[in-house]
C-alpha cells in the first residue's frame, strides 16, 4: 500500500512538472489517467505492478 501510495505521488509530481514546464496539455493527463485506469483492469496489470515493484527495490538498494 505504502508503495503504491508513493509510487502515485511521484507519477502525480511528475505529470505536474510535465503540465506546468513541458506543455503536458490537460486533454493528454486525462487521457493518460484514464489509460492507466483501463490497464489496472486488463491481464498485463500484474506484470506491470511486478516490474514497479522490482525497479522500486532495485533503486531502494542503490547505495551512496
Amino acid at each position: 500500500m505504502i508503495l503504491s501510495m508513493s509510487g502515485v505521488v511521484l507519477l502525480g509530481i511528475i505529470v505536474f512538472l510535465f503540465f506546468r514546464k513541458a506543455g503536458l496539455k490537460a486533454s493528454h493527463a486525462v487521457v493518460s489517467a484514464l489509460f492507466g485506469f483501463y490497464m489496472a483492469n486488463t491481464a498485463i496489470a500484474p506484470s506491470i505492478k511486478a516490474g514497479g515493484e522490482s525497479l522500486a527495490s532495485l533503486l531502494g538498494g542503490i547505495k551512496f
